[in-house]
């Protein structure tokens, strides 16, 4: 007979398996959506607009920033580059900033203001709210009806509005969202691991939901509101860490649509150290709980169907995949030891439980596999080339778990925190330095050793599983450990960083700057 214990242990190591697979299987069924209803998000050319247009609207470009001295001047120079009539463009630098960035911005709004440019520099003295109290005050002073977005690391073509407000000849739209594009996807291996990440999301789950009439958000950035979309939603509200996120359920609950356009490309720097990259994950991933939290009773009880109740509250929730990644491995080694601590053999165990454990990780680990790669074949003609990235994305996206673990806990326990921004440091080709640009010592975040400790407790249940003869979970755990060692040694290594001297070459570049 199994013990109370065992019995638990067993029904709890069953649901989170059962969690996992479903999650799974929605990469599957993404992937689906997304080939049935692709030509839904494409661009329709009748929509392009003409400067010749003299009905044009007025549109808010709202820039948000806080200490972005190294891309403010890139960012500023693309928005001042938009091809609108200048009457009807107005830019606001939305400055939270406490550093030279507040100079810097300051002169770079004078010179474009002499070249007849419609801009203005709302600094604020303090952080209320963060970006979403920064783009409600910019709001109180914009005149445009419609409102587009762009963050810091952001570069929007010239044609970008004459391609996208052509979609609001539609009433029922309040918003429409562009796909990120990557300015550094090639600098180093965790930003070409990222951006295999980030395709997945923009490529194939955008269209999948907004294709198929599903809820779609609004990403942050790289997107326009109509402006009483906004406020019919109640406006921009900061009891989250996903401001973007929030007001985009808000408002589908208020029956408002949205318009995804994945043929519309903005590019932006990805993140190239370990450090910026955890700290984005775990903004993002503790928003998404936090407004799953907020909102999924008023989804629950609203008259959506049930399709889109269902995608709604998953997509909400997805992040769950982290602790339930970290369940699973922390799981092993007592399942694999239950015979010595339980008094029974595991032979005694109907179907080896091990074994379909292993089969469905198995199915279920294939779908963002799948996923993943279908979007770099959608995006890139030499997509083929790029999959050898595919296994680093796995290991990162598993090394990271222990962030977003904590991440995930803090949002459902109310723990507060605050927001924390992710550096952006200008970094767009290869022979950019990144020690050069961080401008001060990263403090050894204390995750990175738990991070490390779960690379090491991989390895025993590796050991384990050749003693007990189950070699089932071997392939997933040397991934795992792979993973969580390369988040740990990153996270630490980057820190020690300032506390290296410069090379001889690093001082001749310097010398010559």
């Amino acid at each position: 007979m199994l013990t109370f214990l065992s019995i638990s242990f067993l029904v709890l190591y069953g649901f989170d398996i059962v969690m996992l697979f479903y999650f799974g299987l929605h990469t599957y069924l993404m992937v689906f959506l997304y080939s049935r209803y692709k030509e839904n998000c494409a661009e329709d050319e009748s929509k392009i607009l003409s400067l010749k247009d003299k009905n044009l609207p007025v549109v808010t470009v709202q820039l948000p920033i806080f200490n972005e001295f190294y891309v403010v001047d890139r960012l500023i120079e693309s928005a001042c580059h938009l091809q609108y009539p200048a009457k009807k463009l107005q830019i606001q630098v939305l400055d939270d900033s406490t550093d030279e960035t507040i100079e810097k911005v300051a002169g770079l709004v004078a010179q474009y203001k002499k070249k007849g440019i419609w801009i203005e520099h709302v600094h604020r003295a303090n952080r209320k709210g963060h970006k979403a109290g920064a783009l409600d005050e910019g709001m109180a002073k914009a005149k445009g009806d419609y409102i587009a977005i762009f963050d810091a690391d952001f570069t929007p073509e010239p044609d970008f509005l004459l391609r996208t407000m052509g979609y609001f000849d539609d009433e029922s739209i309040g918003m429409v969202q562009t796909r990120w594009g990557h300015i550094n996807e090639t600098y180093n291996i965790l930003t070409k691991a990222q951006s295999f990440g980030i395709d997945g999301h923009f490529m194939i789950e955008q269209v999948a939901r907004n294709g198929s009439n599903l809820w779609m958000n609004f990403n942050g950035t790289a997107g326009i509101w109509r402006r009483s979309c906004i406020e019919d939603a109640g406006g921009w509200e900061h009891d989250t860490l996903t401001e973007d996120f929030d007001l985009s359920y808000r408002a589908e609950l208020k029956g408002w649509k949205f318009r995804y356009i994945k043929d519309v490309v903005c590019k932006a720097e990805i993140p190239a150290t370990m450090n910026a990259y955890k700290a984005q994950q775990f903004r993002w991933c503790k928003g998404s709980i936090q407004t799953a939290v907020k909102l999924l009773p008023r989804i629950w009880k609203s008259n959506e169907s049930w399709k889109i109740k269902g995608e709604a509250i998953t997509h909400l929730i997805n992040y769950s995949v982290h602790p339930l990644m970290i369940i699973n491995i922390l799981l092993t080694a007592p399942l694999l030891l239950m015979e010595y601590w339980a008094g029974f053999k595991m032979e005694d165990l109907p179907m080896e439980i091990l074994f379909g454990s292993a089969a469905f990780l198995s199915i279920g680990s294939m779908g963002p596999v799948i996923f993943y790669a279908y979007s770099q074949r959608e995006i890139h003609k030499n997509w083929k080339s790029k999959l050898i990235y595919l296994p680093v994305l796995v290991m990162i996206g598993t090394g990271i778990a222990v962030m977003n673990t904590y991440a995930w806990m803090e949002a459902v326990f109310g723990i507060q925190s605050g927001f924390k921004r992710t550096p952006k440091l200008r970094i767009e080709k290869e022979g950019d330095s990144l020690q050069d640009k961080i401008k001060y010592v990263v403090p050894v975040d204390y995750r990175a050793f738990l991070e490390f400790f779960m690379g090491a407790y991989c390895l025993f249940c590796i050991y384990l599983s050749f003693m007990v003869g189950k070699p089932y979970m071997i392939g997933f755990m040397v991934l795992y450990s792979i993973g969580f060692f390369y988040v740990a040694y990153l996270s630490v290594a980057e820190s020690f960083w300032k506390f290296k001297p410069a090379t001889k070459a690093e001082k001749e570049l310097r010398a010559v700057a």
